[in-house]
């Protein structure tokens, strides 16, 4: 029986299905400290158990997103407030290539709001 986190992946659709997962392996790599869980009916990523981003796919645009928790406290023009308060979300065009340094550069500043 699979985990409702990898039906998650599983019942997505090309492009977005394998965008999706490759996002899920790259955050998990970028801390030791940083585990993934089920809250919300979403993926989530804690770092040292505090919630850290979670992946999902805009309702409007029907891109894949990094919602980063601790979105207010970074300023970075790829992220969107929308109506959010305190999160903000990195949209990933699934059709062109990932964009790995701009990731791992707003995930560099996450991390160190929480040490």
């Amino acid at each position: 029986m699979l985990r409702p986190i990898d039906n998650f992946y599983l019942h997505k659709e090309e492009p977005v299905k394998s965008c999706l997962q490759f996002l899920r392996e790259h955050i998990l790599k970028q801390n030791a400290a940083i585990t993934e869980s089920w809250k919300y009916g979403m993926p989530f990523f804690c770092y040292r158990g505090e919630m850290f981003c979670y992946l999902w796919v805009h309702k409007k645009f029907h891109q894949p997103y990094i919602g980063i928790v601790k979105g207010k406290s970074i300023n970075h023009p790829d992220l969107l407030q929308e109506k959010r308060a305190r999160m903000k979300i990195l949209l990933i065009d699934a059709e062109k290539d990932i964009p790995v340094g701009k990731i791992n550069s707003i995930l560099k500043k996450v991390l160190q709001l929480y040490k």
